[in-house]
């Protein structure tokens, strides 16, 4: 039942195999053919003496269009009709294992008389004999050659119905379909086999070995001493910096510092694609400083200095809110020109006022004399702009914090370079110690507080709980006990001077970063400049709690770090916003009182409150 079932045509029972080399067995296996008990029996193997016995075959296979006669059927006795195949059929397995095994083979016959193989090739029986031959499917077996010839009818002749395009070697039939193709891409080699092909040799094919090593061996223009173009210059320039920016380091770099210039664009997460280049070696050295002065004389007929306040004006304490009233300003009186850049920065001298330190964005900071309304001094020592500046107690000196990852000691003066400090963090804000004008305290990118010997340029303890770059620190209680930290990971922090622990942690889901905190002159509050576009106020005594009644808007600071100034007395607020406006607060009442359109272009970030001036 096996053999049967896997017969490739079911509806052959018997089949007759007629070697291609003569017809003489066809004559003889119609004479083999008889009937038994009305079951047809193929004696086409000599060799064996004793038939197979029957085998059920298929129960009914009628075929009513088929009007040829080409396969052996049996007869109804009752009808004559010959369109009835018997149900049972006695056959032999040799000779079907054969048959089918001809069929399956016969697409291995060659075509036009070429015969690659002595295989025999399966014929049906009949009236007239025709060749079943197997072939590939396709517009050739559909539509033969010889289609016209046959037509749509039976003919006599014994015809092939498929011609093949190209007949395989005994070698490319036992090949698989990928084997054969590769095997014809090699015989026939590639489509294109002239010398100007463009894609081989042209100018799009690929460089010929002598041309790569010309281009190995070639000396740059800038070697051989050839001045550039202008243009050609700032492209290489332009494509440098934007490579910095990206973080591609150059290929011939030291493993070592380049391991550690990828660890600070790791740890600075703010800003990092506007940071300079990062500080090459153990003990990187700044640029030269120089200073201008542009006074006209440095000491007095007195023999006093520039920096000392000028006759009748007297010093006012910080936090004495009962030495004078203060008054909300009606008119711009002065305007003071002079950076190639923005200014970031504006402090005053201490307790007189007399004098206005401005960070420029240009790397410069100047001196400005507040009556006469004029630079006075230029220092120039940074190759980045400045990020914050900020006079010692006595206002002799005063340090710088800028991009390049400097910091500068400067003696207000002469204008000279006391020392030069980093720690090759990108530093944020910068303070002096209230007891110690040797110490000051740096918060830096790598979300560190930082404090600072000036005289030994060591670091003497760090601050590290923030999870962010530190904004702004503020020294409360007892004019400096404690410390204040705020920070972009929106909390503030806490400290007792000199102990790297927070003794408390200000942080709620509603906070939003607060970039400027700035002391009340009374020691009572803290004045906060929220990204939200408000100012909050928190107590400053044990509790440091939010006065949730004490909130100042209608400024948008939105992405800036826009300073607060607070007057003297306490009693106003003034800060600035984004859209260059300045703005003014009742302290008490948290009522808008005036705002004046201060800058043009850019935001207004700088504002300070002169400590003697009512206005």
């Amino acid at each position: 039942p096996g053999s049967l079932n896997a017969a490739p045509i079911p509806s052959v029972p018997a089949a007759i195999l007629r070697s291609k080399m003569g017809t003489s067995s066809t004559t003889q296996s119609f004479n083999s053919i008889s009937s038994q008990g009305g079951a047809l029996i193929v004696t086409n193997n000599p060799s064996k003496a004793v038939l197979h016995s029957s085998v059920q075959g298929p129960a009914l296979l009628s075929d009513p269009n088929d009007k040829t006669s080409s396969f052996i059927r049996s007869v109804d006795p009752k009808t004559g009709s010959t369109s009835k195949i018997e149900a049972n059929a006695a056959i032999d397995e040799y000779s079907f294992a054969k048959n089918r095994n001809a069929f399956q083979k016969g697409a291995a016959a060659g075509v036009g008389g070429t015969n690659y193989d002595e295989e025999e090739a399966a014929l049906a029986p009949g009236e007239v004999v025709r060749e079943i031959q197997r072939n590939d499917y396709g517009y050739e077996r559909r539509f033969p050659p010889n289609a016209n010839e046959v037509g749509g009818e039976a003919t006599n002749d014994t015809t092939s119905l498929v011609v093949r395009k190209r007949p395989h070697s005994p070698t490319q039939q036992k090949q698989s379909r990928r084997a054969r193709l590769k095997q014809q891409l090699k015989t026939e080699g590639p489509l294109v086999h002239d010398e100007d092909d463009d894609v081989t040799y042209g100018i799009w094919g690929p460089p010929s070995a002598t041309e790569r090593q010309l281009q190995t061996e070639s000396i740059p223009a800038v070697e051989t001493g050839v001045e550039l173009h202008p243009k050609i210059q700032a492209e290489r320039a332009r494509i440098a910096e934007r490579d910095r920016q990206r973080g591609i380091y150059n290929e011939e770099g030291g493993g070592e510092e380049d391991e550690k210039q990828k660890f600070d664009r790791l740890v600075e997460r703010k800003m990092s694609h506007l940071l300079p280049p990062r500080l090459e070696g153990e003990n990187p050295n700044a640029v030269e400083p120089k200073t201008i002065f542009h006074g006209a004389e440095e000491v007095d007929y007195r023999g006093r200095s520039w920096i000392v306040p000028p006759s009748g004006v007297k010093g006012v304490d910080l936090h004495d809110v009962e030495d004078h009233a203060c008054f909300v300003p009606k008119k711009c009186v002065a305007r003071f020109t002079g950076h190639d850049a923005g200014v970031h920065r504006i402090r005053l001298f201490p307790r007189t006022g007399h004098l206005l330190l401005s960070a420029g964005l240009d790397g410069a900071c100047k001196v400005w004399s507040v009556a006469e309304r004029k630079c006075m001094r230029t220092y120039v020592g940074h190759t980045a702009a400045v990020r914050d500046v900020q006079f010692n107690n006595d206002g002799t000196k005063f340090v710088s914090a800028s991009f390049d990852r400097y910091l500068r000691l400067w003696d207000t003066e002469s204008g000279k370079v006391l020392g030069t400090y980093t720690n090759r963090r990108v530093p944020y804000v910068v303070k002096f110690y209230p007891h110690d004008d040797n110490t000051f305290v740096v918060g830096c990118s790598d979300n560190k507080i930082v404090a600072y010997d000036s005289n030994t340029g060591e670091i003497t303890q760090e601050y590290d709980h923030h999870l962010a770059p530190v904004n702004t620190i503020n020294f409360v209680e007892d004019n400096g006990t404690k410390m204040v930290t705020s920070s972009d990971d929106k909390k503030v922090l806490v400290w007792e001077w000199d102990i790297g622990v927070p003794i408390k942690y200000i942080s709620d889901p509603t906070m939003h970063s607060m970039p400027v905190i700035t002391m009340h002159p009374s020691e009572r509050y803290l004045v906060c400049q929220s990204l939200d576009n408000k100012i909050l106020v928190y107590q400053a005594g044990d509790r440091f709690a939010l006065q949730r009644k004490k909130k100042m808007e209608g400024h948008n600071t939105a992405g800036y770090a826009c300073d607060i100034a607070i007057s003297p007395d306490g009693r106003f607020v003034c800060s600035g916003d984004s859209d260059g406006k300045l703005f003014f607060w009742d302290f008490k009442r948290t009522r808008m009182l005036q705002k004046y359109h201060a800058h043009d272009k850019g935001p207004c970030i700088g504002a300070v409150w002169h400590p003697v001036e009512a206005s």
